[in-house]
């Protein structure tokens, strides 16, 4: 019998997408049956559509978005159980729906409105496993909830999050899920032979990760001016893609991207990535062994994983002006940063051996053969 899971995922921003995918390729190399399910349109039209345009709102106003995180999404307060439990009646009954017409054995959400419902459905269906992976390095209240068989989180302070509010909760510390291409990226010498990168210049990926934030363009345009190759993709931000085609026509140092899915073979051709502090664009770009320059224009939990990046090593942050990004790549050019001579280890054996743990048959199936040598991890469990 094939085990069927329902993956909980949600469209703000590019990193539950990436997320999602790894999941998927897990589950479906071990022989189960995935569906995909998006919390915001489960809440329905009306209050889908209208809750995601509320996040982008906030998202926009950076100072009243950290103070919704650090005040109380981070804190637990009142306003957060009251988010939770008005996204939770509407969601519950819809997911509850979904499972009765065709049940899962496994709900896994890595969007923290669709955690907070799976475990809430829980208690209904006891054989159901419910499992949360979330990589940011501080898990807010939304995310954790009685009913969660396990939580698998990036880091120790991750996991300690979690226990702020289910002291006894089981959580395993696993590596970020990063997509096999990244592992498998080109050297570097022949990623910038098939870009037209000279073997000896300074070249920077400057990447925008779907939300927009940060000057972008101008910032492309002035490193450009410097003297340094730039590689910049826009993503979905149509016109950012213009722009930067635009400014590509015209300045020879600038090759310029819309969404594309050529990212391990840009970031294998560049010496720095520079990009927001996501914790899947930051994963991705350690796996293929650059240096980051952040932006810390992300709020909330972008404050949380920027201080968690710099802990792990490689990474800098930049004023966020066209100038500020100059003066900083212009450092690190100076001082020669140079690729990582080693990968971090692989992240599926962790999942597999942590998801066993609670009753999940997976397994690891043979991978594309990465260009380095890497590790294997076995997950923390708490």
């Amino acid at each position: 019998m094939t085990n069927t899971a329902v993956l909980l995922t949600g469209p703000l921003g590019l990193g539950h997408e990436m997320m999602a995918r790894c999941c998927v390729q897990l589950l479906e190399r071990s022989g189960w049956r995935v569906r995909r399910l998006d919390s915001m349109s489960l809440l329905g039209p009306w209050s889908g559509g209208a809750g995601e345009q509320a996040f982008k709102r906030l998202v926009a106003i950076p100072g009243l978005y950290d103070g919704l995180h650090f005040a109380h999404l981070r804190t637990g307060s009142r306003l957060a159980d009251r988010m939770g439990r008005a996204s939770s009646a509407r969601l519950v009954p819809a997911l509850r729906a979904e499972l009765e017409r065709e049940p899962a054995d496994l709900l896994l959400s890595v969007f923290a409105t669709g955690a907070l419902a799976a475990a809430r459905l829980k208690a209904e269906m006891p054989g159901l496993r419910t499992v949360v992976l979330c990589t940011d390095v501080a898990v807010h209240r939304i995310w954790a909830a009685e009913g969660t068989d396990l939580f698998l989180v990036t880091s120790a302070a991750a996991a300690a999050s979690v226990r702020r509010y289910l002291p006894r909760a089981p959580v395993a510390v696993v590596p970020p899920p990063v997509r096999p291409e990244f592992y498998a990226a080109p050297p570097r010498e022949q990623a910038r032979k098939a870009l037209g990168i000279p073997p000896g210049g300074f070249c920077v990926l400057v990447i925008d990760s779907g939300w927009g934030f940060g000057p972008l363009v101008e910032s492309v345009s002035a490193l450009a001016g410097a003297g340094v190759h730039v590689l910049a993709v826009a993503g979905r931000d149509r016109g950012i893609e213009r722009r930067l085609r635009e400014l590509a026509a015209r300045t020879p140092r600038i090759t310029a991207f819309g969404f594309t899915d050529r990212v391990p073979e840009l970031m294998a051709a560049a010496d720095v990535v520079m990009a927001l502090p996501g914790a899947n664009t930051c994963s991705e770009a350690r796996v293929v062994g650059r240096h980051l320059l952040l932006l810390d224009v992300m709020p909330g939990h972008g404050r949380d994983n920027l201080l968690h990046e710099f802990e792990l090593g490689r990474a800098h942050a930049c004023v966020p002006t066209a100038g500020g990004v100059t003066a900083s790549v212009l450092a690190l050019r100076d001082e020669a940063v140079c690729p990582a001579t080693s990968q971090p280890p692989r992240w599926e054996p962790a999942y597999v051996a942590a998801l066993q743990r609670i009753g999940l048959n997976l397994q690891c199936q043979e991978e594309p053969k990465p260009h380095a040598a890497h590790a294997i991890a076995q997950p923390t469990v708490l």
